[in-house]
């Protein structure tokens, strides 16, 4: 997958303050299941696991609910990833 990181994102108005809504990976913790990074919803609270996890929660959880942008949980990583404009970020 190719990141466009010089065009602006689109759906920066559907950011809102969120808090995860676990520790971890919301289905990976139902499902007692592993996952490698975590990623979080910034319209609603999500967090679910990264492409790198053999589930891909974050990306199933976009596709079912059309919610576009996410972020790092990771310690450290302040980077935002837009799915509907296939584009990573960070905001100043």
């Amino acid at each position: 997958m190719s990141v466009r990181r010089s065009s602006k994102c689109t759906h920066l108005d559907q950011i809102r303050e969120v808090k995860p809504n676990t520790d971890g990976c919301e289905e990976c913790l139902q499902l007692g299941d592993t996952w490698v990074h975590l990623r979080l919803c910034m319209v609603c609270g999500h967090v679910g696991c990264c492409d790198d996890s053999k589930n891909k929660h974050a990306t199933r959880h976009y596709h079912a609910t059309q919610h576009p942008i996410m972020r790092s949980l990771e310690p450290g990583e302040d980077w935002y990833f837009c799915f509907a404009d296939n584009l990573g970020f960070t905001l100043e």
